[in-house]
């Protein structure tokens, strides 16, 4: 049942037998639901979430139709007192509205009756005359958090699984069940907006003292059961005890609001004061979004309707302005975004047949070390080994200091900081690789390096051991043939920095085990890695479908295009780093290594820019950020940079005229359009498994815009015809590298044909 149905249908004949049935276990002190279990307690009614079958609690039809009717019963029965609303799951409070629900509604009026079905359950939880606590353990996001706002008071459980937040910005949406309003009754203005704009997720302690939560209780340790579950018990102690105090009076809710929040709440008075507050947020906003993300546009709107023409007003714009996004092109491509995400991180080849241990990381260069990093900080024990002491020292100095920022951030504690660095063994040789159940190098990008590392290590492993390639190019069957045992040998790709970077790019050979494929996939897992699965192929999947736009880039800079306006044309398009900038990034020596190593492998297809302008820049020691100049110049301490006039001197060393336009959409569609292709292609020739996996990888390997949904989702919101109406006016200027691939073809034929049917 749709969460928009649920009022009307409460008058169905299986609504009023739950009503019944409700009435009458209510008469006895202990009732069971489908989705709810009640207990009255000393005149509380302990309200658990437990929706069966499932790690999260999630607002759907069938769960608002029992609260809807055990709300009603609390208010018509005179044994109950005031209620607690806490969750049976110790993970998860309530994580949010079901995002099947979402996908179903079609229309702009579907949505906003969506929100105001919501709504008035919240109203219905905030009006009540009997107090109602929520007792927060675990996740508390989007409508778990809105239902938490609507309770009378709010106590949370102060460790790290605890965290609330309003993430539906994150899916091109808003709060849609009167969070809009609740939060900056509750929270200053700044907070509330800051929550609902960025999708930030709140700790326990920060909450109590934005007061968004009135208390918060420490977790319990292990007694002679599990720590959560003592904690989850001790925090329904505490929260029935609350209801019973603030429903005799003994309690009395009062907030005391800091010097700040009374100065903003006496500002917001003042008409001009509340604009430059918001115009403010606004630029803000815009500066982060370019204007391309509807929904922080659309909270802020709302949030000023309820500030200044009341709650009312404001509950009627949030329902509309929900209708609006809901069914935006952006909304659905982040909330296919979202879906893809979830099932990245499943591992649809199951359980390895040796659970991992004792994993080996061979070079302890940038990515070495991050990848160090993240296996360590997941309980492996790791060996970093590299040939040089200086090696190690930067290796651990880098480790270090990742685990310094987030102890700094509180992530982490000091303790457990220290715990990380102590699995960490730094060598030299291969001591104890014996041991090991994965070796994973990350040594230089060069096939004799790579064959003679891989003939070291199978002296010394043990057969069930996994040798894995962080090659971000190189073919693994190439690389597996100085295997005895290639079955082992599988990719897998990390993007830099690798302790930020979420995606993780799995490749297999013909040769590939299914076990060794999904113990690969188990590690990236355990490492909080979104895990995508390609065959193997020159280039793979992301390295392949980036080379061709950073050749484009190449021509483009040849023919005179200034390195920030490309840079400003392509954050304008969605990308959140400029192409240039990209270049810098990844590396101007790694990108040469690339093109040259593509470029034999695909041929005139991947030609643009002329290689030599990147052999050039190299040559003169311009490796990008990491030398300190590359397209740009670096300079510690500036967040400023200039572009590098010893790279203008090399570019005009091989200066192009323009043979087509040079408008801001021909310069973004030049480039894009090849990623786009090269993308498509990748799904023709089975390199992809499904679009939506190139999806994944395109956004968070590469930066593919967001509110796109991917490349895949983008071809159908521009249309194949379109796009390829644009590639042949180029394809007649530049040639072959732009002639658009079968499958883009056969989309173009027939409209209706999709990636992903609506």
């Amino acid at each position: 049942m749709s969460l928009s149905r649920v009022v009307l249908s409460l008058q169905s004949p299986r609504i009023s037998h739950l009503s019944t049935v409700l009435h009458r276990l209510f008469s006895k002190s202990v009732m069971t639901l489908k989705q709810c279990n009640v207990e009255v307690k000393e005149g509380v009614a302990v309200v658990t979430l437990n929706s069966p079958g499932s790690k999260m609690n999630v607002l759907n039809g069938e769960v608002t139709a029992e609260v809807v009717e055990i709300l009603k019963e609390i208010k018509h029965n005179s044994v109950i007192t005031s209620a607690v609303i806490i969750s049976g799951k110790p993970g998860c409070f309530i994580a949010g509205a079901d995002i099947a629900m979402l996908s179903q509604v079609k229309t702009q009026s579907e949505g906003a009756k969506f929100s105001r079905d919501a709504q008035l359950i919240m109203d219905q939880i905030e009006g009540s005359t009997k107090p109602i606590v929520a007792a927060i353990q675990g996740v508390c996001l989007g409508g778990g958090l809105e239902t938490a706002l609507a309770c009378h008071y709010r106590i949370a459980v102060n460790d790290k699984k605890t965290g609330l937040g309003v993430p539906e910005v994150m899916l091109g949406l808003l709060p849609g069940a009167g969070g809009t309003q609740r939060l900056p009754n509750l929270v200053s203005i700044p907070n509330a907006l800051d929550m609902m704009l960025t999708g930030r997720t709140i700790k326990a302690d920060k909450a109590k003292k934005m007061g968004l939560v009135d208390m918060t209780i420490n977790p319990l340790g292990p007694g002679i059961k599990p720590s959560d579950i003592m904690t989850l018990e001790y925090l329904e102690r505490v929260a029935v005890g609350v209801a019973s105090e603030l429903a005799s009076g003994k309690l009395k809710k009062t907030k005391k609001k800091g010097l700040m929040e009374q100065a903003i709440s006496l500002g917001l008075k003042i008409g001009f004061v509340k604009d430059k507050i918001f115009e403010k947020a606004r630029a803000q906003v815009m500066k982060q979004t370019k204007g391309l993300y509807p929904a922080p546009l659309k909270i802020l709107d709302i949030v000023r309707t309820g500030l200044d023409k009341g709650t009312v007003a404001g509950l009627e714009a949030e329902a509309a302005g929900f209708g609006e996004l809901v069914v935006t092109p952006e909304s659905k491509g982040l909330i296919s975004l979202f879906k893809g995400q979830t099932e990245c991180k499943k591992n649809s080849f199951g359980k390895p047949q040796i659970p991992l241990k004792n994993v080996a990381v061979l070079g302890a260069g940038l990515m070495g070390a991050g990848i160090v990093q993240v296996t360590a900080n997941k309980g492996f024990n790791v060996i970093l080994k590299d040939t040089t002491d200086n090696g190690l020292i930067r290796g651990h100095g880098q480790i270090h200091d990742g685990l310094a920022n987030s102890v700094k951030r509180k992530r982490i504690t000091s303790a457990e900081s220290d715990k990380i660095m102590s699995a960490v063994t730094l060598q030299l040789d291969y001591k104890n690789f014996e041991h090991c159940d994965m070796v994973i190098e990350a040594v230089f990008e060069d096939l004799n390096l790579k064959h003679k590392v891989i003939k070291e290590v199978e002296e010394r492993i043990s057969p069930h051991c996994i040798f894995a390639s962080n090659t971000s190019a190189l073919p693994i069957t190439k690389i597996s043939e100085a295997s005895k045992r290639p079955d082992k040998v599988i990719g897998m790709h990390y993007f830099s920095p690798v302790d930020k970077m979420q995606l993780l790019e799995i490749i297999t050979t013909e040769k590939t085990s299914k076990d060794t494929i999904a113990t690969a996939v188990d590690v990236g897992l355990r490492q909080g890695k979104v895990v995508i699965i390609v065959k193997d192929g020159p280039g793979f999947y992301t390295t392949r479908i980036l080379s061709p736009m950073m050749a484009e880039l190449i021509r483009l800079l040849q023919e005179g295009i200034d390195p920030k306006e490309l840079d400003k044309l392509t954050t304008g398009f969605g990308f959140p780093v400029g192409a240039c900038t990209l270049a810098d990034e990844v590396g101007l020596d790694v990108a040469s290594h690339i093109a040259k190593d593509l470029g034999l492998a695909f041929g005139e297809r991947f030609s643009g820019g002329s290689i030599a302008v990147l052999e050039g820049m190299v040559a003169k020691g311009f490796h990008g950020r990491k030398s300190g100049k590359g397209i740009y110049i670096y300079e510690k301490g500036s967040k400023d940079r200039n572009v590098n006039p010893e790279a203008l001197t090399i570019l005009n060393l091989h200066k192009l005229t323009t043979a087509g336009s040079v408008t801001p959409e021909d310069i973004q569609l030049r480039l894009v359009s090849r990623f786009v292709n090269e993308a498509v292609l990748c799904l023709q020739e089975g390199i992809l498994q499904n679009p939506l996996e190139g999806d994944i990888g395109a956004v968070f390997g590469l930066g593919f815009p967001p509110f796109s949904g991917g490349p895949f989702h983008w071809v159908d919101r521009f249309g194949a015809g379109n796009l390829i109406a644009k590639m042949k006016t180029y394809e007649s200027i530049y040639g072959i590298c732009f002639t658009p691939c079968q499958l883009l073809l056969d989309h173009a034929k027939d409209s209706n044909r999709k990636f992903f049917p609506s």
